[in-house]
This record gives structure tokens, sequence and C-alpha cells, in this order.
């Protein structure tokens, strides 16, 4: 069992920056991968970042050069950093891990919403 809980959401200007922050406990020595997902209104969850075990990242096209995930490990916190945000960005963000027995874990979300 894994649990995950966001923090750092909230509402922005468009422009400004938040940075999302998942605190992870539990069984998280089996972690392979983690990321952030978002879902926004009306719309299917949507990957956002990963980072694997060795650092490896990866982004959704929508959020390169804007976005950058990475991970404390000695405080078994995950992190999104969000600049130059846009009112489509608006979406609650989820924290995922995957665990090498391929289970996942989600947490509950934290909203970010992106208005002037």
């Amino acid at each position: 069992q894994v649990q995950l809980v966001e923090s750092g959401g909230g509402l922005v200007q468009p422009g400004g920056s938040l940075r999302l922050s998942c605190a992870a406990s539990g069984n998280i020595f089996s972690i392979n991968a983690m990321g952030w997902y978002r879902q926004a209104p009306g719309k299917e969850r949507e990957l956002v970042a990963t980072i694997t075990t060795v650092d490896s990242t990866n982004y959704a096209d929508s959020v390169k050069g804007r976005f950058t995930i990475s991970r404390d490990n000695a405080k078994n916190t995950l992190y999104l950093q969000m600049s130059s945000l846009k009112p489509e960005d608006t979406a609650v963000y989820y924290c995922n891990v995957l665990l090498a027995s391929d289970k996942s874990y989600w947490g509950k979300g934290t909203p970010v919403t992106v208005s002037s």
C-alpha cells in the first residue's frame, strides 16, 4: 500500500507559477515511477509528466518547457513546478505511483485554476 497526499494547488493568474507537492508514505521502496496527471472538467485524465527511479523524465507536449517534475527521495516527495500557466492548465492534478508489482496508486488530487 502507498498513500499519496497532494498539496499546492490554488488560483493563479495566467502567466503565473505554482509548485505542487505529493508526499508519499507506505510501501515506497518498490516504486518504479511517479507522475502527475490532470483532469479538466468534462475531459479524461491525461498524463502531465513522469519521472523514474533513475530520474528519467517525460512530459506531455502541452507542458514541455513550462513544467518541471522532480523528487526529493529523502523527503519521499514528488514535485511539479508549473510556470507560464495558461487557462487551459486548469484541472485537478493527481499524483500517481507505479510499483514494481505493476500496482498503481493515486492521490485524491489538488485543484489548479488559472484565471484572471
